[in-house]
């Protein structure tokens, strides 16, 4: 099963080797791997660099890119650069972060996945963060989301789902749609990732607003972006969340901003989830 990698990169000097060795030392390693260096200014490219001379199927790609890092667009836009120079000759096709480390068995244990079952469309770990010495749960959504730093794709279901949005909420759209289209998601508890950078830690205070304006391309409509921007702001402990996303909606419905999916889609969307909510709501 061929397994191709993109990694965007911004100024991940302190944590790039770790990432790249622990792909370097997968039992199943990736045929494929690309790092994009969007716009780093240290010395992220000299480090991928070390690691390009001694495997050749490792690349780098520089890209010049603005310095503010919002979640969505900019890695997005960032992904396609490394996409468009890989073939179409891959089974698997992976978005992963650049501060990442893998357990050897992760990519071993996806391709089993994806083999096992057909209608298998996406499929992950879970990332663990270190806290107080040990390493814990990165608790910031359900357990049944697939994380954006670690997206892995079969490639008849990216296909289908068009790919990935070049959107803020792009991580959360594509499960969507690929549930849309009849495809299954797992999210495999004994694939345990470090992840050593907190999600967040480096989004600007626009990261919020653009969530809400997301929520709305997403025709997911005003109280679900409420009962959204409110979890949100509760995990991020800052009132304001709640109130950016709030402000970013309807700040796109009154410039009437594009919507992203059509509106068979949008209900689909909506009614997925509103269960969710309820069978949470119901469980406790």
């Amino acid at each position: 099963m061929k397994i191709y990698i993109v990694i965007p990169a911004h100024n991940e000097e302190e944590n790039i080797e770790e990432t790249l060795e622990s792909l370097v030392n997968q039992q199943l390693k990736p045929t494929q791997l690309v790092v994009v260096n969007d716009n780093s200014t240290d010395r992220t490219a000299e480090k991928v660099n070390d690691f390009i001379r001694r495997h050749s199927w490792i690349h780098l790609i520089n890209k010049k890119s603005t310095e503010e890092h919002l979640p969505g667009a900019k890695i997005i836009e960032a992904f396609y650069e490394g996409y468009h120079l890989l073939d179409e000759d891959y089974h698997i096709i992976c978005k992963f972060d650049a501060d990442t480390v893998f357990e050897s068995n992760y990519l071993l244990k996806l391709s089993q996945h994806f083999r096992e079952n057909n209608r298998l469309g996406m499929a992950a770990g879970q990332c663990y963060i270190q806290k107080d010495n040990q390493w814990v749960l990165e608790n910031l959504n359900n357990n049944d989301h697939i994380r954006g730093s670690l997206k892995a794709y079969r490639k008849a279901c990216f296909l289908e789902i068009g790919k990935i949005k070049r959107s803020i909420g792009w991580d959360t759209l594509d499960e969507l749609m690929a549930q849309y289209y009849g495809w299954e998601l797992k999210v495999d508890p004994s694939l345990k990732v470090k992840h050593l950078k907190p999600t967040g830690f480096n989004y600007s205070p626009g990261a919020a607003r653009l969530q809400g304006v997301a929520t709305y391309r997403m025709r997911l409509g005003l109280i679900l972006t409420l009962v959204i921007g409110l979890k949100r702001g509760l995990l991020m402990r800052e009132v304001s969340v709640f109130f950016s996303y709030i402000i970013g909606f309807l700040k796109a419905k009154r410039e009437a901003v594009p919507f992203i999916v059509d509106a068979k889609q949008g209900k689909f969307l909506r009614n997925y989830r509103w269960r969710g909510i309820f069978k949470r709501f119901k469980s406790k």
